[in-house]
């Protein structure tokens, strides 16, 4: 089928194809790269079109079928978790309550529950933003269970943290407080002015970076939380160098649950000055997201679209609040939001140089724009695919890592060596641990490149 397919586009696309227009740029007598010196090297260059329209990709975006779940007889559902994608996302925020576990071991038929309810995501192609908490109303106490009760039920979710590590988006620290939301709380009490009081709550969350795969991030409600618990200045940011490389820092992003609602976001910012600028040059590291709460001067479209920018919005609740939805749609902003939160990769141009026959070695440019609010942020393959004429495919590592393919110009290039003297070249960006499931590859912004077949997008085909 493989086969079939490309020797078709081969035949349609011999100058030219949707999306992009290929050319032959040429020769001149010059070393080609691998070639001998006198030896003709050609240029093939492919321009892109890009495309404006809605992108159904994987780790980012409107999140949908916000779902609290109380008891064992109530996992997520295969349609329920089908709906999400349906409606045009790849992301379900889920909540566990552990009300009824708030003394002793979570029962293993709610972990059975839990189970089930990964797989019913996973069969749905889509991934979960996920939350552990107790309570779900300020009117039902304890609000949260025991420190040590509260550890305990880390520990034995952490089985199922590690073998569901593939369909985790993110998770937020949760836990404490109604909601999870680390505010209305009944065990983990603190004076705000007091960094020891911070300690239980530092002890939670360094057992959930234990109990979590290290591809994974946890995502504090405020940036005090890591500055205290951590004993950080607002100078003490991520940065390149210390980004994704494993460590309990660069493992810890956000989630702000009052975007926009006011000049502090409801308490989102305890030192207002101090906290955003902390949250700016952090964020660029890690995943942002959350949802709105309320109808501000602070949550227009021009102040939302900045906020976002600045904060590197990758996703948001889709039905909460209604109110400031309602108002980016009238005010025409809606579309730009859903199309740019997280990532939005456009190719603009790629090109090959060398001497376009078997076992020589051509050069690859590409030049690539993110033009959504945030890069990448979970691990992701970056590969070269060849396809030859028989339909033999070959990968080539772009080396290239696409979690800093930050918003702006990108510039990559590679060297390949021919494993036929025709062929197309395609980009994959595959899940390293869904590397077989197509649906949670990821697809350029560009017209007519991305085959749902193989999550592959095409970029030069070599006549």
């Amino acid at each position: 089928m493989i086969m079939l397919r490309h020797l078709l586009l081969l035949v349609l696309t011999a100058f030219s194809w949707a999306g992009c227009q290929q050319s032959d740029g040429g020769s001149s007598i010059v070393p080609g790269p691998g070639g001998n010196p006198g030896q003709k090297a050609d240029t093939i260059k492919a321009v892109f079109t890009e495309s404006t329209e809605y992108l159904l990709n994987p780790e980012r975006g409107f999140y949908g079928g916000a779902t609290d779940i109380f008891s064992a007889s109530n996992p997520i559902t295969a349609a329920k978790a089908k709906s999400v994608r349906e409606k045009g996302m790849t992301l379900m925020y889920v909540g566990f309550y552990l009300n009824k576990f708030q003394n002793g071991d979570i029962s293993q038929d709610y972990l059975d529950m839990i189970q089930k309810s990964f797989d019913a995501i996973r069969g749905a192609g889509i991934k979960c933003v996920l939350r552990f908490a107790y309570q779900n109303s300020e009117s039902s106490k304890p609000w949260d269970a025991p420190v040590d009760v509260v550890l305990r039920h880390v520990e034995q979710l952490k089985p199922l943290l590690e073998k569901n590590e593939d369909v985790i988006f993110i998770l937020q620290a949760g836990f404490v407080g109604v909601w999870g939301e680390w505010y209305y709380t009944t065990n983990f009490i603190m004076d705000p002015s007091s960094d020891e009081d911070y300690e239980p709550r530092r002890r939670l969350t360094d057992a959930l970076l234990e109990a979590l795969p290290e591809s994974r991030q946890i995502a504090l409600r405020t940036p005090a939380f890591k500055m205290r618990m951590y004993g950080l200045t607002v100078k003490d940011t991520l940065s390149a160098a210390t980004a994704h490389n494993g460590s309990a820092l660069s493992r810890l992003a956000g989630h702000n649950d009052c975007f926009g609602a006011s000049g502090d976001d409801w308490g989102t910012f305890d030192n207002v000055s101090a906290d955003r600028v902390f949250w700016k040059h952090d964020s660029r590291y890690f995943i942002m997201g959350g949802e709105t709460c309320n109808v501000s001067n602070y949550c227009t479209c021009k102040m939302s679209l900045k906020d976002m920018k600045d904060y590197h919005w990758t996703y948001l609740n889709s039905g909460y609040h209604s109110g400031v939805l309602d108002r980016w749609k009238s005010s025409g902003c809606m579309d730009e939001v859903t199309n740019r939160l997280g990532y939005r990769l456009i190719m603009r141009e790629a090109s090959c140089i060398g001497t376009f026959a078997k076992g020589n070695t051509v050069h690859l440019t590409l030049q690539l724009e993110n033009g959504g609010f945030a890069a990448p942020m979970n691990p992701r393959n970056a590969e070269l695919v060849f396809v030859a004429q028989d339909g033999t495919a070959t990968r080539f590592p772009l080396g290239s890592d696409p979690r800093t393919w930050h918003p702006g110009a990108h510039k990559i290039e590679t060297d390949c060596v021919l494993p036929d003297d025709k062929g197309t070249f395609y980009l994959a960006l595959e899940d390293p641990l869904l590397s077989q499931r197509p649906e949670y590859s990821m697809a350029l912004a560009n017209e007519g490149v991305f085959d749902p077949q193989t999550g592959w997008n095409q970029l030069i085909i070599i006549p």
